[in-house]
Formats: C-alpha cells, structure tokens, sequence
C-alpha cells in the first residue's frame, strides 16, 4: 500500500550568492510540484534583493527576527510572530537591513519558480 504522507528529510538547498539561505522543502525544485512551494529561509543582517513581481501569491511567517517589504512603493516591517499574504503581480522587495537573522517560511501559490518571479 502506497503512504498517503511524505516526511521530508533532504529539502533542496537553493544555490545563492548572498548569503541567504533557502531550503525548500516541497515545490518545483524538491519534488516537481508546481501547485504550492514551501521553503525554510534565513536572511542575514545586512541582506536584500531585487524588486519583483512575482506570477505567484507569496505567504511569509517570521519565526525569528524581521524583515523589510517594499509593496509598490511603500514600505512594511513584518516582525517575529507575524505573516502576510503579498498577491500575485505585485511589485515588490524584501531586504533586511537589521542586526539580527530574519528566519521564515515562504509559502507560494502556484509553486515559486525562476520564471514565474520576474526580477528586475
């Protein structure tokens, strides 16, 4: 009988040049699933990326420290304990300009994918 769950162990470790880290542990590059993407992430002090406007609605839970949101224009701080829903097709930037590691998980529906986030 086939197991209706799947525990994962081996997250792919997304390759990055920043020194941010993002483990996903399902979605596209896991495990092919191209309905939702869940990835653990770690954002050092000092970190940001360029603007997007990503094909996808992004969900962001901050397990540890906070980070910066540039929403087409304006500016949000989300905060240890918080989330937020960003829609799809929306412009925007994160950044976390403080002294301590912004830990989170990114949930995106339709799954994240390089072509589907149109980075600047």
């Amino acid at each position: 009988m086939k197991k209706k769950y799947n525990i994962q162990n081996s997250p792919f470790i997304v390759p990055t040049t920043d020194g941010k880290v993002i483990k996903e542990h399902f979605g596209n590059a896991t495990d092919g699933n191209t309905e939702i993407s869940i990835a653990h992430m770690i954002a050092p002090p000092g970190w940001s990326e360029p603007h997007q406007t990503p094909a996808f609605d992004e969900y962001t839970f901050i397990i540890k420290g906070k980070k910066n949101i540039e929403i087409e224009g304006e500016l949000v701080e989300v905060s240890a304990g918080q989330s937020i829903k960003i829609e799809k097709n929306t412009r925007v930037r994160y950044s976390n300009p403080f002294e301590e590691t912004c830990e989170y998980l990114a949930i995106c529906l339709p799954a994240f994918s390089i072509d589907k986030v149109h980075r600047e």
